[in-house]
This record gives structure tokens, C-alpha cells and sequence, in this order.
């Protein structure tokens, strides 16, 4: 087994963050540092240590989190804001957020320590779809969610077509539901923007087909085997 995959596979971290930690010297097998992109390890023989740390394959979970707003998408923060990591405190392995939510948005967010689906759900290749409710200033017109359907442009390139529905129409704003398979940053408030109609408010309801459901901000679950099993199979596992 590649020792990025062996690192990925034991939650140390996404598969791409394992070969800068191998590329920059933190690695060793068998008390020899290792450099090398491409070097085999056997996980029943070989001893691995990162920063002198030994490194195991242990159990894999898999956890849904409403995310508030408020806490930072990452494991640690020094500037001391809450993060996601303290929503799940209380269980007894380190999990990594599977991509990102801005600070001031809530709803979907897996967290996990298997770094090699993590790695996958989050590489645009595979595509996986991220359902969001949008509330909106003002009523965006027909022209404007065509926009949205077809493609805007947001500085860094057109984004791909999207599915879009009009859920609410009130007197000052309107709720979207945006269904995208891009995850640029701040995707979803840009290509709002982009059509004179910022976003006030901005929920995920749904990532690669696990939805928010009823669980209550700040609150978490396991996923069952067949969500999971869902999951590994979008992502060609």
C-alpha cells in the first residue's frame, strides 16, 4: 500500500495533505524519515510515525453535524473562534470536516477520519451534489433563475449549470433552493450576487444525498451503514 493511501486510509488526513506531510520531512517508516511520494508500506509489519507519533488504521466513523453559524469549518483555530471539531468533543477518535461552510452558514456537514473518501467527496471529478436553501434580497425574475440554471460568471470562470427552484417569494426576500456539483468558495452567495440578489441567510440541506433531516443546529448523528455505503459509491468506492 502507498504510504499517502496508508496515511489517508487512518485518518491522518486528506490524501493530498498526506503528500505535503511525506514531501516535508514528517513521516518516517520503520525510524527512517520518508520523502517519497511513491514508497509501499505493509500496515501489519511496517511502523509509521508522524511527528514522532505512531500511526494506525483505527475503526472509520462517519458523522452528520448541523452546522450553526458561528463555528469555523476546521479543526483547530488560533484565534480561538469555535469549530466544528468541539460539536463532536465527545466521541473518541478525531474526525476532519469533509470540505468547508462559511462561518455564517449552517446546515450539511460530514465529518469523518477517512481521508481517502473525504479526499474523493471533495475532488470536483466525482461531482458530488450540494443542495442549499438561499433566502435572497428581493424577488429574483425568471431571467435571473435562468441565469442560475444555465450558468454565471464569478470572476474565476462561468459556473456549471445548476438546478434551480423559487420555494418563497415574501415582501423583501425570496428563498432559492440551488443545487450545484462545483465546490468554489463561496460558490453559492457569489453566483447570487451575481444576479443583483445577495443572500441574507444561506442553509445545506443535502451533500451526496444525505439531508439535514430534523436534526437541530449544534446537534450530531452517526451515519447508518447504508448512507454510508451511498456515499463510498458516489465516490467510486
Amino acid at each position: 500500500m502507498r504510504l499517502h493511501r496508508f496515511l489517508a486510509l487512518a485518518g491522518v488526513a486528506s490524501r493530498r495533505k498526506c503528500e505535503q506531510l511525506i514531501a516535508a520531512g514528517r513521516i518516517s517508516v520503520n525510524g527512517s524519515v520518508m520523502r517519497t511520494l511513491g514508497t509501499s508500506v505493509n500496515p501489519e509489519h511496517d511502523s509509521v510515525t508522524l511527528d514522532g507519533e505512531h500511526v494506525t488504521i483505527e475503526q472509520k466513523v462517519y458523522v452528520l453535524i448541523h452546522k450553526p453559524q458561528g463555528y469555523l469549518t476546521s479543526v483547530t483555530d488560533a484565534r480561538g473562534r469555535h469549530t466544528v471539531s468541539e460539536l463532536v468533543s465527545t466521541l473518541p477518535v478525531r474526525l476532519y470536516p469533509v470540505g468547508r461552510l462559511d462561518m455564517d452558514t449552517e446546515g450539511v456537514l460530514l465529518m469523518t477520519n477517512d481521508g481517502e473518501l473525504c479526499h474523493r467527496l471533495t475532488h470536483p471529478r466525482f461531482g458530488v451534489e450540494k443542495t442549499y436553501h438561499a433566502e435572497v434580497l428581493g424577488k429574483p425574475s425568471t431571467e435571473a433563475l435562468e441565469k442560475l440554471r444555465t450558468g454565471v460568471d464569478i470572476r474565476n470562470g462561468k459556473t456549471s449549470p445548476a438546478r434551480v427552484k423559487l420555494l418563497k417569494v415574501g415582501r423583501e426576500q425570496s428563498t432559492l433552493e440551488i443545487i450545484i456539483h462545483e465546490g468554489r468558495k463561496r460558490q453559492v452567495k457569489r453566483m447570487c450576487k451575481a444576479i443583483g440578489h445577495p443572500v441574507v441567510r444561506l442553509k445545506r440541506v443535502e451533500f451526496g444525498g444525505i439531508r439535514l433531516g430534523n436534526l437541530t443546529p449544534g446537534s450530531y448523528r452517526l451515519l447508518s451503514p447504508s448512507e454510508v455505503a451511498s456515499l463510498k459509491k458516489t465516490a467510486g468506492l
